[in-house]
């Protein structure tokens, strides 16, 4: 594999890390571990590491206007505070939570928390989409999903991106400006091996489209015509979701996973499992924060 320009900053070793989110306010990285269940809460300047441990798998998470966090755990979607300390359930989990669990999920720039699921059996396409307002209503909105995955916003806000992982595509979806419903799905990229799986993605500030390929050992950058600018080798084979941090938004952090993986590959990838990093020409958005 050709040298990568990620640096692990932060070799934690999470069985799954997901979520990677930044906080503007705080300067600092939040992320989780969906089956070591914690939100974990990361200082670049000072390497200070917070794990916040949950009672159960957590999908995603968000940052909350009010300050604190809205967190989705396999038995529903609640609010946290900046310690991680569950507040409050303001919503039950939609599903049968034996072979269904929360996953991929981000504030929409409207201030809202949406959040896929996925079937765990991977035998039907039983999952969905879901968008949590301000209210605290629950909304289904896409269906027929197996894996929910890669969801961004364009910077315009009238395109919305979504994964269902095991169709290896990524939909690209109007978006109305004023009530942020999507419609018209249209194929935006798609791959053909097996290894080529979409998994979490950002968005950056000139529109292009950064997606990790969980298995493929790589984060690929689209632009917003769909198509592929690069690939870009990463130092693991499974990283899972972009986030863009730093003073000027212009690095580009991965969580990546371990669980499960052979032996032979975390001997060569000793550092799966962990966060990375590199630096970026073009800047990406502020993470918007959930309103209720």
């Amino acid at each position: 594999m050709p040298e990568s320009p990620f640096r692990c900053v932060l070799d934690v070793k999470a069985k799954l890390g997901e979520s990677p989110t930044w906080s503007v306010a705080e300067q600092a990285l939040w992320f989780v571990d969906i089956n070591a269940p914690a939100v974990h809460r990361f200082d670049p300047a000072t390497g200070a590491h917070a794990v916040m441990p949950m009672p159960s798998s957590i999908g995603c998470m968000g940052l909350r206007e009010q300050g604190g966090l809205v967190v989705a755990l396999r038995d529903g979607l609640w609010l946290a505070d900046a310690h991680g300390r569950l507040e409050r359930k303001v919503a039950q989990a939609p599903y049968d939570p034996d072979h269904h669990r929360f996953n991929d999920g981000r504030v929409d720039p409207q201030g809202r928390f949406w959040i896929g699921t996925m079937n765990e059996r991977r035998d039907a396409a039983s999952a969905a989409l879901y968008r949590l307002d301000a209210d605290h209503a629950l909304h289904r909105v896409i269906d027929g999903i197996t894996v929910s995955n890669g969801l961004a916003w364009s910077p315009d806000r009238r395109t919305m991106y979504h994964a269902d992982t095991p169709t290896l595509t990524v939909r690209a979806y109007e978006v109305d400006p004023a009530s942020g419903m999507p419609s018209n799905p249209r194929t935006f990229a798609r791959w053909e091996r097996e290894t080529d799986r979409p998994d979490g993605a950002a968005v950056d500030s000139a529109g292009h489209y950064w997606i990790a390929h969980f298995r493929g050992g790589k984060v690929v950058e689209i632009d917003p015509s769909g198509r592929t600018v690069r690939e870009i080798p990463f130092p693991a084979m499974c990283p899972t979701m972009c986030a863009f941090g730093g003073p000027d938004l212009k690095t580009l952090y991965a969580t990546s996973a371990r669980q499960d993986r052979p032996a032979d590959e975390l001997e060569r990838f000793p550092q799966s499992g962990g966060v990375f990093a590199m630096r970026v020409d073009v800047p990406g958005l502020p993470e918007p924060r959930y309103a209720g």
